[in-house]
């Protein structure tokens, strides 16, 4: 397994398992926890999650496919915009660990930038750190110029992380979030390596992967693998779909095949809006 140093010198590994979807439909509960477990066994051992997920259904399934393994994961999850206040943030996180049945959340993120100004949510989240409920916090879906406001608030760099849509049909962090956050060794965390499943179907990615003896799945998350400072976090319910994507470690991408993916899927050659699922 690769890994990716966290700026607070903790490492954590380079590909993980989303759970977005995941504990909506009762019938798939045991195959669910039974392929996040399947995971953890893998290496997998960073597992991410949020509030939000079929409204807490998410952190309570991973509550359950974590227990009696608390040590050897490492658990991210997500507050709402709405939540990130001094007057909510606690009964959030205290909902999320009650859920996932955990003391501390390892890695705590804003979902996503909305009213509450980042100063209070960065004070919200220390306050947090300071009781020992979250062990680190860090945010999602903010663009450059929201990751220069936050880092110049009080505690603001103690940001670990940025997990936005990154995959190689959405190269658009490259032109000036990317090497922002790299300046600053902060990891990004790409959610939906595979754009939902859209990007197995695409006929250059297909055609590659054949003739490299890979899945497109596997070429997807090798891509990323081979990136510095990036944290894959794929999603399936499925241990054969998981046991594919795990594979990807094993097939570490070549100078000369990511230049034919740049062929496949260029780099932006402009600045870029931050896109979001």
């Amino acid at each position: 397994m690769k890994h990716v140093t966290l700026p607070c010198g903790e490492t954590v590994a380079a590909l993980g398992q989303g759970t977005w979807r995941i504990g909506d439909d009762p019938a798939r509960r045991r195959e669910e926890i039974d392929c996040l477990r399947r995971g953890i066994d893998l290496g997998l051992t960073l597992i991410d999650t949020a509030e939000m997920y079929g409204d807490g259904l998410s952190e309570a399934l991973v509550g359950e496919a974590i227990e009696g393994r608390r040590d050897e994961v490492f658990i991210v999850s997500k507050v709402y915009p709405h939540n990130a206040s001094r007057r909510s943030m606690q009964a959030s996180c205290d909902n999320s660990l009650k859920r996932l049945r955990v003391e501390a959340i390892d890695l705590y993120l804003l979902h996503w930038p909305g009213n509450v100004p980042l100063a209070e949510t960065v004070e919200a989240f220390e306050t947090l750190r300071r009781a020992g409920k979250i062990r680190h916090w860090g945010v999602s879906n903010l663009d450059t110029a929201l990751m220069r406001e936050l880092h110049d608030v009080p505690a603001g760099p103690a940001v670990q992380t940025d997990q936005v849509l990154y995959n190689l049909g959405r190269r658009g962090i490259e032109w000036d979030l990317l090497p922002w956050l790299h300046q600053r060794h902060i990891p990004v965390m790409a959610y939906s390596p595979l754009e939902e499943g859209r990007l197995l179907r695409h006929r250059g990615l297909v055609q590659f992967a054949k003739s490299h003896g890979m899945t497109p799945a596997q070429v997807a998350i090798a891509w990323l693998l081979a990136r510095d400072g990036v944290i894959a976090i794929p999603k399936t319910g499925s241990r054969e779909r998981l046991g594919d994507n795990a594979l990807a470690l094993e097939h570490p991408l070549t100078m000369g095949q990511v230049q034919e993916l740049d062929a496949l899927f260029p780099p932006p050659k402009g600045p870029v809006p931050l896109e979001m699922i």
